[in-house]
């Protein structure tokens, strides 16, 4: 038996499975066996069980969660910076519109003066 590991590209998720290779008498070539263990969580690295079949065998393949406190701790400060970068443009961007919406009324003002 082996741990696999498939990430769905339409979701991104990584899924976590056992699979257990045996021997197609019918076919004459060897096949495989996949079952469910759970998905592997972004953050930390760590095999989540999913569903009633995948928490028992789960709880072996967790005990070694694979995570990379560094990564982590980097991704972190990465995403403080990244919304500290949206705040700031948020807080640009009505700045903007607030002087957009004046020139707009005196513009308006300059129209009634002038018709």
């Amino acid at each position: 038996m082996s741990i696999v590991k498939h990430t769905d590209k339409r979701s991104g998720v990584t899924y976590v499975y056992e699979s257990e290779s045996y021997w197609d008498k019918e076919k004459k070539q060897p096949r495989s066996k996949r079952t469910l263990i759970g998905k592997i969580d972004d953050s930390t690295g760590e095999i989540i069980p999913t569903g009633k079949s995948g928490k028992k065998k789960a709880d072996k393949v967790a005990a070694e969660p694979v995570s990379a406190p560094e990564a982590i701790t980097d991704h972190v400060k990465l995403l403080a910076e990244k919304d500290e970068l949206i705040s700031q443009l948020k807080a640009e961007n009505r700045r903007l519109l607030k002087e957009k919406q004046e020139i707009l009324d005196s513009l308006e003002i300059l129209m009634k003066k002038w018709s």
